[in-house]
């Protein structure tokens, strides 16, 4: 972002290469994430890195679940079952975590699940370690951590507002999607070299050593209690929250195309699958498939400078969700070639990330400040569940008529639904915001 920088004045350039020196420099501060939040603010460079490290470590975690789960039963049904029990707890307690974000001291409530995700990690070492875990023990702790998530994710998102000044709240919000896009690259392919050389059990150790630095980092910032009119936690706070996003038909949108691209076009469930079955690539590949989204989204998040241009938000948004599911397809049809498959996830990968900074600002820039982490705890809910639901569909149609069939037929609901969610919600299509940067 070039915001705040002058134009050079010619009368005080002195010899004729400085202007060639200087131009490259304008474009590149056009195109690449303004860094002046981790600068600027001590705070949320502190939780910006610690969560950095606790990511990857999550990442890891998410590719050695549904791992152990099909080395275990062989079935994609019980990926489906394991995905079922990740569901449950964001649906049922992401909107309460909204309520509590806005009337409890956020950095007590982030120590207090960063230690809960913890100790569920530690007790995924334990059941690795065991020559013939038992399943529903597995799901019982993927249902605790996902419930844990489910509070920690919106009270997150809520306390970034605290740590940073206004003016720089919209380059905050990219640098996390830049950290989360980081963690989905290195994360996945760090699970999937410790699943083929130190095991499960060495994989989960290694997330449980990560939430060290988050919660570090949580540690040393100060207290985050809540501010102005207070809202008492509890089921009148959820209904004003969801009143407040009914009543926006331009943030229901957003949330309508967010869940068609997900439930329609998200196969990572399937990439066990398609790894051992299809590709025949192992768990190595399991690995590289995870990180190919996270690869272009990385890419996207840090070229991202233009989008606070865009003016057209919502006709973007719908634009990069098209992007997404032609590139599902691709991937669905591309099983002849692994590393062609690959490009076409981070091409995925990229749409998905522009997609949500859209969202995110539209999103933003509509909640006002005494409901945002009712509304954020909205979008989180739809964030988390859409792609649990999508793994959900894609292990169904799967189990019927196979992986790939299932790949490429999401993908094509995908693109018929963006179609849907315009006409129903022509303010999505014609949404149109000043020019920020």
């Amino acid at each position: 972002m070039a915001e705040g920088s002058p134009p050079a004045s010619p009368g005080s350039i002195s010899g004729p290469e400085q202007p060639r020196r200087g131009r490259p420099t304008g474009r590149l501060r056009q195109i690449l994430l303004d860094t002046t939040p981790l600068r600027e603010h001590r705070e949320f460079r502190l939780l910006w890195f610690g969560q950095v490290v606790s990511g990857m470590g999550n990442q890891v975690t998410r590719i050695a679940l549904p791992f152990q789960v099909y080395v275990l039963t062989g079935s994609t049904l019980a990926i489906g079952a394991l995905v079922l029990a990740q569901l449950i707890p964001i649906l049922v307690f992401s909107l309460g975590a909204g309520s509590v974000a806005d009337a409890i001291d956020r950095r007590k409530v982030l120590v207090v699940t960063q230690i809960g995700m913890g100790l569920t990690s530690v007790a995924l070492v334990v059941l690795a370690l065991m020559p013939s875990p038992p399943l529903v023990a597995i799901f019982g702790v993927a249902f605790i951590a996902a419930g844990l998530s489910s509070v920690d994710g919106p009270t997150r998102s809520a306390a970034i507002p605290r740590l940073v000044s206004p003016s720089h709240l919209p380059a905050a919000i990219a640098l996390n999607q830049l950290n989360f896009q980081a963690a989905s690259v290195v994360g996945p392919a760090i699970g999937g070299l410790l699943l083929a050389t130190v095991g499960l059990a060495g994989a989960y150790a290694v997330d449980v050593l990560s939430f060290g630095a988050s919660l570090g980092a949580l540690l040393v910032i100060g207290p985050l209690p809540p501010v102005g009119n207070v809202t008492r936690p509890g089921i009148a706070a959820i209904q004003e929250g969801l009143r407040y996003a009914a009543d926006r038909r331009i943030i229901l949108s957003t949330f309508a195309i967010d869940l068609v691209a997900m439930i329609f076009g998200m196969p990572t469930a399937l990439f066990p699958v398609l790894a051992l079955d299809v590709f025949r690539v192992g768990p190595i590949g399991v690995g590289l498939m995870a990180a190919a989204p996270g690869v272009g989204a990385f890419l996207g998040a840090l070229l991202s400078g233009w989008v606070p241009r865009v003016q057209r938000t919502g006709r973007a948004v719908a634009l990069a969700v098209i992007v997404w599911g032609l590139a599902i397809v691709a991937f669905g049809l591309a099983t002849f070639s692994f590393p062609l498959a690959l490009g076409f996830l981070a091409i995925a990968g990229a749409a998905d990330v522009l997609s949500a900074v859209f969202r995110s600002t539209i999103i933003q820039l509509e909640a006002p400040d005494e409901l945002r982490g009712r509304v954020m705890s909205i979008h989180m809910l739809v964030v988390t569940s859409g792609p649990r639901m999508g793994d959900l569909e894609a292990t169904g149609v799967a189990a019927l008529f196979g992986a790939q069939l299932s790949v490429v037929s999401g993908g094509l609901l995908c693109l018929v639904g963006v179609v849907a969610v315009a006409r129903i919600f022509p303010e999505l299509w014609r949404n149109v915001m000043p020019a920020r940067g």
